[in-house]
């Protein structure tokens, strides 16, 4: 089966458009740092403790996903109108959910997450004793 040379040369010609087209951010500040250092470390510092919703392991400071660019420039926008660092994260957490922090709260939806390492600790321990005093009896 041939492919019509008309359609590679349409596909040749889209195929950077696109890439070109998602690897530009259009936010502000999503590559460009504030002009106060003082307000830029505050940011900063926040960023890094923002995960990036496409990437999954990289913090927004560190991305370069078109959503970490436009996260950046609203956390900095934010910092420089003067708002608090906790209220950023607030924000982003109750627009994007619990996922987007790296030091997620302990709320009625996380509690779980929280107490199911120590309950697997106690089943271990259990279970471990149980095993050992059958040892013993023998």
């Amino acid at each position: 089966m041939r492919v019509p040379g008309a359609f590679l040369f349409a596909l040749a010609l889209l195929v950077p458009a696109a890439h070109a087209q998602e690897e530009q951010s259009t936010a502000p500040f999503a590559y460009r740092q504030l002009d106060d250092p003082a307000k830029e470390q505050e940011a900063r510092a926040l960023m890094e403790t923002l995960r990036c919703l496409q990437c999954q392991g990289q913090s927004i400071a560190d991305s370069d996903a078109p959503i970490a660019g436009s996260m950046r420039s609203l956390v900095r926008e934010r910092i420089a109108a003067g708002e608090e660092p906790e209220a950023i994260r607030g924000w982003l957490v109750e627009r994007y959910g619990d996922y987007v922090s790296y030091a997620p709260q302990l709320t009625t939806l996380t509690w779980p997450l929280f107490a199911a390492p120590i309950f697997l600790l106690g089943l271990a321990v259990l279970l471990l004793r149980k095993r050992f005093r059958r040892g013993d009896a023998r």
